[in-house]
């Protein structure tokens, strides 16, 4: 794409005049609470230093301090170029900082964020001055059940599927100039049936300059070749425009436009300008992609076809930095991998994942569920806090097309007493139509696995590990769970009391989970497998019966990697193969009796 630019953390909103302040910066435990009071924003000092953007667990932090620290504090320097401050407001984005984020600029408080999965900015303009700058920021962790945490453990000592915490900066700390009239954000929607795009423009510039003078130029492409320019006037500081996607090639033939598939993914080229006369203001560069994803009755339809989904449970963690990549090239390596398998998707599970995984997915053609990370206590804090982090992650990530599906609930994580409180079952219902209110395009899961309330895919996981067992489950008795009439996984039951069965797509979207029994400390799903042999028949046997099932759309296998005492991935945190991957990828894409071409 036009706009890459290795490494920037924003791939779908670009600029040229940005700085990535990842690295090494001054750092401090602050275990008594003090550093507000004694105003160490004003004055800091430390001994200790690490490495951005690696939380202090973690190998590649030059930490790794595993125990438990809520407090914490970082510094550095900010050189900044005094001449651009005049057109220009400097900003500073924070890709994620895990839980509540403090920032102070030489010595002046900045701003706060809360919310350990979304980026987040501070406009520093009026604090900062030509030449060094003193950047400092504290963030404030806990063990809180109520806030949203994923895969975090909230006891002394990982535990099950919990992991050790990630506290502090975990993504990319970076700065920008960014013109004071500018674009603040472009919401892109692509229309297959009459074949347009339909952008939600947001603008920054003082209200007497939004009379109809701006104008924002949009210019589309593909592969080179001009597709459209339009102009919009800047009448408010938000306004609509429709563009048609109609493909003129040299001779003038018109071509539906080209669409965006896991076989074929292809990408537009646009980039925006605000225009004051002819003068150039602001220039953003982006992508998109024509395609549609939307539920017809039982099926879900990527552009007008059905789509059956081979997804892998895939959650993001790595030996010596945890949650967050080691480098762009690691996350390209992971998309490359569950290609190699016969994956056409996967779920990005209890994180929310760096954007240039998003991109990269958009580049590779890789389907992606968007999952919220979990609370696991119900209150009216944690609904709070919840809501505004979820929309906070949905807003961020719209317009990227290879998420097809918003997952916001897993396995009533949070909400325990979903199946007959009413409470519980509102705030999934609440969470469902907010999430709608934004994206009226992708179906919405809640609750994933169980327990169902409204939800837009009826979801299923099931880790029983004799595929006889399985199949008869969910094929004899297949109306019997989809009516709510028997239990299916544990005692649970397929939808929350006073719900039921209208007619949506079902996918398996958990099984599998098979670890090796080679003497390795860590557990999976089931007795393990004693050799490579027990595992491919074991494997084999479990998901050609899901492909079996043929009122069923899809699956999601557990999962992509190992993780920490979880060893149950088909490669190990070091992403190396445990089978021959060209065995996973003939399974996955074996044609099966069932109405699905693969």
């Amino acid at each position: 794409m036009k706009c890459y630019i290795k490494d920037y953390p924003r791939p779908q909103f670009v600029r040229k005049q940005w700085e990535n302040l990842n690295g090494t910066w001054d750092f401090r435990f602050d275990d008594q609470n003090v550093g507000e009071v004694q105003k160490w924003y004003e004055n800091f000092n430390s001994e200790l230093e690490i490495q951005v953007p690696f939380t202090f667990e973690t190998k590649l932090s030059g930490i790794q301090d595993e125990t438990r620290h809520d407090n914490i504090w970082y510094h550095r320097t900010l050189l900044v170029d005094g001449s651009k401050l005049e057109d220009n407001n400097y900003i500073i984005h924070f890709e994620g900082s895990d839980f509540v984020t403090k920032v102070w600029v030489n010595g002046q408080y900045a701003g706060s964020h809360r919310g350990g999965y979304a980026r987040f900015s501070f406009d520093i303009t009026k604090l900062v001055k030509d030449g060094e700058n003193e950047l400092v920021v504290k963030v404030e962790d806990s063990f809180d059940m109520q806030q949203p945490r994923g895969k975090q453990r909230w006891l002394n000592e990982v535990y099950l599927c919990w992991y050790i915490p990630t506290t502090g900066i975990w993504k990319t700390v970076w700065t920008e100039y960014v013109p004071k009239i500018s674009l603040s954000s472009v919401k892109m929607t692509p229309n297959l049936t009459d074949f347009y795009l339909e952008l939600e423009i947001n603008a920054i510039a003082p209200e007497n300059r939004l009379n109809g003078d701006l104008m924002v130029e949009t210019i589309i492409s593909y592969k080179g070749t001009l597709v459209n320019k339009t102009y919009t006037a800047l009448t408010s500081d938000h306004v609509c425009a429709k563009i048609d996607m109609a493909f003129k090639n040299n001779e003038n033939y018109v071509y539906p436009a080209h669409v965006w598939t896991p076989q074929a993914p292809h990408l537009y080229d646009i980039e925006f300008r605000v225009l004051d006369n002819q003068t150039v203001l602001d220039e953003v560069g982006s992508y998109f992609a024509m395609r549609e994803i939307r539920i017809d009755g039982s099926e879900i339809l990527l552009n007008g076809r059905a789509l059956y989904q081979r997804l892998i449970l895939d959650q993001g963690y790595w030996e010596d930095s945890h949650l967050t990549p080691p480098s762009e090239e690691a996350l390209i390596e992971d998309i490359d991998k569950i290609h190699a398998m016969g994956y056409n998707g996967l779920r990005k599970h209890q994180k929310t994942e760096d954007e240039r995984f998003l991109y990269w997915c958009d580049v590779k053609g890789m389907l992606v569920w968007c999952e919220a990370p979990s609370t696991f206590q119900f209150s009216d804090y944690a609904v709070t806090e919840f809501a505004t982090e979820w929309m906070e992650i949905v807003k961020q990530n719209y317009n990227h097309p290879c998420i097809i599906t918003w997952t916001p609930i897993n396995e009533s994580w949070g909400v325990s007493g979903i199946r007959a409180k009413r409470n519980e079952q509102y705030f999934t219902e609440a969470i469902y139509y907010l999430t709608k209110s934004f994206d009226t395009m992708r179906p919405v899961i809640v609750n994933d696995g169980w327990e169902h309330t409204v939800s837009d895919i009826i979801t299923l996981h099931d880790y029983v590990q004799d595929a006889e067992h399985l199949g008869e489950r969910f094929e004899e008795y297949k109306d019997e769970i989809l009516e709510n009439k028997i239990c299916f996984n544990c005692n649970l039951q397929a939808f929350a009391k006073g719900y039921e069965y209208k007619g949506q797509p079902v996918i398996i979207s958990e099984f599998g989970g098979i670890a090796f029994n080679n003497g390795e400390a860590g557990w999976g799903y089931g007795t393990k497998v004693n050799g490579t042999e027990d595992f491919i028949q074991r494997f084999d046997s479990l998901v050609t019966t899901v492909q079996k099932l043929p009122y069923v759309c899809g699956f999601c296998y557990t999962q992509a990697t190992d993780v920490q005492q979880e060893i149950n991935g088909l490669m190990d945190i070091h992403r190396n193969f445990k089978i021959e991957p060209e065995i996973i990828n003939e399974i996955n894409n074996r044609r099966v009796n069932c109405k699905y071409k693969r």
